[in-house]
């Protein structure tokens, strides 16, 4: 894996990107929130990382801003959401250098909690952990496992809980 650069996008990576996600997911549907997300707005540039092997774009990770509200107010997040390796790439680490780049300039940028509804062997291993441990949902049905959290910064979850408010880009998952 020595040979695979983790970068953020650029406007002539998209269709890449959206091939990525395509091939990964077997699916359209998270290609089409990722470009939705872009199109929206609901979207930060540099945390659209992809990761490159000789050229080619063999993966993509997304963190786009979310809110979690409450009764007492909201506070700012991001979700991880989508993470894409083209299949004849997975398992080969790509995928976990592409979250633990994408934290780090999660970080870098000041961002303070990142949700994640994923794989649920899969994401503790940076950091994550049962949302709902914190009283943290979301809108829609997912198991207690696969919803996880976690904080850039420590003190970053303190006193925070509530419903995790995704952009609208991410209806197109249910329709």
């Amino acid at each position: 894996m020595n040979h695979i650069t983790v970068r953020s996008e650029t406007s002539a990576d998209i269709p890449a990107i959206f091939n990525v996600n395509l091939l990964a997911f077997g699916q359209p549907a998270e290609a089409k929130i990722v470009d939705a997300l872009r199109w929206e707005g609901d979207f930060i540039p540099e945390l659209s990382l992809v990761a490159v092997d000789e050229g080619r774009i063999v993966g993509h990770i997304l963190f786009p801003p979310v809110t979690i509200s409450s009764p007492e107010g909201n506070v700012a997040a991001l979700a991880l959401a989508p993470m894409a390796v083209l299949p004849e790439f997975q398992g080969r680490g790509i995928g976990a250098l592409l979250v633990n780049e994408g934290l780090a300039a999660c970080r870098r940028l000041g961002h303070r909690i990142v949700v994640v509804v994923g794989h649920p062997a899969y994401y503790p291993k940076f950091g994550f952990f049962p949302a709902r441990e914190r009283d943290i949902d979301v809108p829609f049905p997912v198991p207690d496992e696969a919803l996880m959290v976690t904080a850039l910064v420590e003190g970053a979850l303190e006193g925070v809980h509530g419903t995790v408010r995704y952009p609208r880009a991410f209806d197109l998952a249910v329709e």
